[in-house]
């Protein structure tokens, strides 16, 4: 978990990543276990708990965050002031469902720059089979300095 702590400022009970597989030039993959205990089952499904998508969305913005502070170590922007803000979700496909004790599989690919906003893919496989497909673009925002 430290691996993960290091690189994106996201803390439980909003972080959707247990594990970092692998960093590569042009993505990353990052696996979650769906544990019983979300709060959130509580509420979404009583009975016959489904893991939310919009968390599963999350869960590969966070990826991709994870892939971006890598990515851009070398730059400048790698520093606690810098903050990555998702700035466009576009055709996300929910393909299966995921429920309490499934594991998946995240992966997310860059795709173009513009400037501080980077485009990218995303996926995530259950039991080897594509879950949910999504294209979204992350914005790397720098904090404005205290006056």
């Amino acid at each position: 978990m430290e691996e993960i702590y290091r690189r994106i400022p996201h803390r439980p009970p909003f972080l959707f990543i247990d594990k970092i597989i692998e960093i590569t030039e042009t993505g990353a993959r990052a696996a979650l276990t769906i544990r019983p205990d979300f709060s959130f089952f509580e509420g979404h499904y009583p009975g016959n708990p489904i893991m939310p998508g919009v968390l599963l969305c999350e869960s590969v913005f966070q990826t991709g965050a994870i892939f971006l502070a890598d990515h851009l170590q070398s730059e400048s922007l790698n520093d606690s002031s810098v903050t990555p803000v998702l700035s466009r979700i576009r055709d996300a496909r929910f393909k299966r469902m995921v429920k309490p004790g499934d594991e998946v599989e995240i992966s997310v690919t860059l795709g173009e720059k513009m400037g501080q906003f980077f485009t990218m893919t995303g996926e995530i496989r259950k039991e080897g089979k594509v879950a949910l497909t999504i294209s979204y673009a992350l914005a790397m925002v720098r904090e404005n300095p205290p006056k």
